[in-house]
């Protein structure tokens, strides 16, 4: 790969290195350099530009990270769309981020051009989030290179998987010492029935029993054939492996594998075994609904994955909980996704604008013209909510309980109605915008006349957001045209809320033109509204 200054007379076809301004259009970094870009460089002054050319035996940054991802990639996961020399591992199941450590620290020592980032093992993930990527530093890798780290990723089997969290029958054995309340165990059963619940186990057997190894026994005679996973939580803390708890589980029949675990809190924990099934013997903590060394177990064991002695006496790096103790309460939560904090793919919002009047259409309702069977809004709708955004809100205004009943075959829209429509198109802005959810990161704006915008369109607009990486904007490009929907950040709201009369939101895209990030598009679908009578029919010998 040729990289550095280029004179324009040669750089059609480079990748432009910085994003670079210029009169009415910004050209990002990354830009695939055209003969018109080269006009209005030279118009703008410029003589040559900082640009990479790739050379025969160079894979673009994104193959290359769609092929390594690709390698990776295990089961329960599926990989995104690569996008400036990143992809994406997105979890697919509610479970456990597995990966081989030396294999991974391996092929990050491949090459510098080749870096892969994962959350840390073992983490509890939901469907959707974001797991592990894969960047491509320069602007492209070698084919050895990228060959390598293929081989590499796929030589003792995928790299990067989830084990999905199963169905378990757990049995709680709590003791008692005397005078001791029955509220504090029904609190301890309420504890932990929480804490299993929210991983789609639940506890179906408890036994209380006084704090004596003979009634330990019997209760865990008791749960024999009943439980997939057996916990005892004792009046006393275990301090000995032939303490109460332990001993009571050797003389049952069953082994103590493991006592003690470097992870704070959470130290005085047991692990063994019954009749075949794993056993736990809880720590005092986990009283508590805060993150401590019996999730870390309880965790594995849910999600079929066996844990050893030598497991937990590896858990010391990162086993001081006590200082973060708050995020075990997050996680409580896990299965709604409420109060949720891990990364996840972008929900975006879609915000149709069908309010208004067609007053260049005459008498009709463009929005309600029969285009070969089917009404222009409801084409324009179905491509929304058939793509990857999490919501479709429709802004109604004029005739629009007839636009409402148009659209009665797509189930779960949302609608707005908007009775100061005929006040200008930031009305419908406004109404659109108060009514999308506030969990949304960002909200596509579409005219309601639109049809020939398609899903595949609307998915790579969603692909392309990163606000992180200067994407807060995202703006479909047909030739040197810029078109619409447009994706929005949520940091943009505000902003939009303050537009009035018959503005609409373009008049920001100059203001944060920073933000602004072209996507390139296969067909004029972006460009073509229809105004007029003539625009109409040309739409309908289009479709068909």
């Amino acid at each position: 790969m040729k990289f550095g200054p280029i004179p324009l007379e040669q750089a059609e076809g480079a990748l432009l290195a910085h994003s670079t301004k210029l009169p009415g259009r910004v050209l990002k970094k990354g830009h695939i350099i055209s003969a018109d870009d080269i006009e209005l460089l030279i118009a703008a002054g410029h003589s040559s530009v900082i640009a990479a050319i790739l050379d025969s035996n160079d894979v673009p940054e994104d193959a290359a990270a769609e092929r390594i991802s690709a390698a990776v990639a295990g089961a329960h996961t599926h990989i995104g769309i690569a996008f400036t020399g990143r992809c994406n591992l997105i979890a697919d199941a509610h479970g456990l981020l597995q990966f081989d450590t030396a294999r991974l620290d391996e092929l990050n020592l491949i090459d510098e051009t080749i870096t892969a980032a994962t959350l840390p093992a073992y983490e509890v993930v939901l469907p959707g989030q974001l797991i592990a990527t894969i960047k491509i530093i320069p602007f492209a890798a070698l084919e050895e290179t990228v060959a390598r780290a293929e081989t590499l990723a796929r030589s003792d089997g995928p790299m990067i998987s989830i084990a999905p969290f199963g169905t378990k029958r757990l049995g709680l054995i709590m003791t008692r010492l005397p005078g001791m309340k029955e509220s504090i165990l029904d609190k301890t059963l309420e504890t932990a029935a929480a804490r299993i619940e929210a991983y789609g186990s639940r506890i179906t057997e408890d036994v209380r029993c006084d704090h004596q190894q003979v009634d330990v026994e019997r209760a865990l005679a008791r749960l024999d054939g009943k439980c997939d996973i057996i916990l005892l939580f004792g009046a006393s803390a275990v301090v000995d492996r032939n303490d109460v708890l332990p001993a009571a589980v050797v003389s049952a029949g069953g082994s103590v594998d493991h006592f003690g675990m470097p992870v704070d809190p959470g130290n005085l924990l047991f692990t063994g075994s019954l009749g075949g099934h794993p056993l736990v013997g809880m720590p005092g903590c986990a009283r508590s609904p805060k993150l401590n060394g019996f999730d870390w177990i309880l965790w594995r064991l849910l999600a079929d994955i066996p844990v050893t002695s030598r497991d937990i006496m590896l858990m010391g790096a990162g086993g001081l909980l006590k200082e973060i103790s708050e995020r075990g309460q997050l996680r409580q939560s896990q299965n709604t996704g409420e109060n949720f904090t891990g990364t996840k793919e972008p929900k975006i919002s879609a915000i149709v604008l069908a309010a208004g009047s067609s007053k260049r259409m005459g008498k009709d309702n463009k929005l309600l013209a029969d285009i070969n069977g089917t009404p222009l809004i409801y084409r324009t709708v179905a491509a929304l909510q058939a793509s990857n955004v999490t919501s479709v809100t429709v802004v109604t205004g004029h005739e629009a309980n007839d636009v409402t009943a148009a659209l009665t075959d797509l189930a779960g829209l949302s609608f707005v109605h908007n009775p100061n429509h005929n006040d200008g198109l930031s009305t419908s802005l406004k109404a659109g915008l108060a009514a999308i959810p506030e969990t949304s990161d960002g909200f596509i704006i579409c005219l309601g006349d639109m049809p020939l915008v398609t899903l595949d369109m609307l998915n790579e607009l969603i692909r392309a957001f990163d606000p992180l990486e200067g994407r807060s904007i995202c703006v479909p490009v047909y030739g040197r045209k810029r078109g619409n929907p447009i994706l929005w950040g949520k940091a943009l709201r505000g902003a939009m809320l303050g537009l009035t009369g018959d503005t609409g939101a373009r008049a920001l895209l100059e203001e944060h033109a920073d933000q602004v990030h072209e996507v390139m598009m296969a067909n004029d679908g972006v460009l073509f509204d229809v105004d007029t009578p003539e625009q109409l029919q040309r739409l309908k010998d289009r479709v068909p």
